[in-house]
């Protein structure tokens, strides 16, 4: 017997997990998880409660597989030979992503979600966790090259970066811009390179 929320891609079942995890997105942006029910996920769905309980069998599991494509998500950055260029691409990723509706609707998810519920706290971890694997990729080559300076940390270089792009969008609600990302990555290389972030 196949697990709870276990699809095969393409048909009828692939619409309605499509439709199900859509709600779910759209009801943790809205509100705290304890406030959100199977049934309130069903019917802004436009599918009955019992549809959800049989395919995924409680809450916290549907919220899991909702988020869980999102927080494992990478987001790729060429190596172009020099980090100003690759922290700036790596910035405006980020903010492409937090610009448009769903992705701005899958990070608050994931960030309020995981305030109040311990499964989307583990998936938050498995987002940034992603994050930081690019940073550190690209710390350790602008190292090598004497681009950045040595014992440059990437976790405190990654929150220098993501920090106000994140601000706009949870905080003021202002849109967030390709220019906002450029500035980010800026502020973050002159921190590195006076010594910021470096032991």
């Amino acid at each position: 017997m196949a697990a709870p929320g276990t699809i095969r891609p393409g048909g009828r079942t692939a619409r309605v997990a499509e439709s199900v995890f859509a709600a779910a997105i759209a009801e943790l942006a809205e509100r705290d998880f304890a406030d959100i029910s199977i049934e309130s996920i069903a019917e802004r769905a436009g599918v009955h409660k019992t549809t959800v309980y049989r395919r995924w069998g409680s809450k916290p599991e549907l919220i899991r597989q909702a988020l869980a494509g999102a927080a494992s998500t990478r987001i790729q950055v060429p190596d172009t030979g020099h980090v100003d260029v690759d922290v700036r691409t790596l910035a405006r990723a980020v903010q492409m992503i937090l610009s448009s509706p769903e992705g701005a609707a899958i990070t608050t998810a994931l960030i309020v979600g995981g305030l109040s519920s311990p499964e989307i706290a583990g998936l938050m971890r498995q987002f940034w966790a992603g994050r930081l694997e690019v940073i550190q990729s690209i710390v350790a080559r602008a190292v090598r090259r004497g681009q950045l300076p040595p014992g440059t940390d990437p976790a405190a270089f990654m929150h220098a970066v993501s920090a106000p792009l994140y601000f706009r969008l949870l905080v003021t609600r202002e849109p967030v811009t390709e220019r906002d990302a450029d500035a980010a990555a800026a502020a973050a290389l002159a921190a590195a390179r006076d010594g910021v972030f470096s032991p």
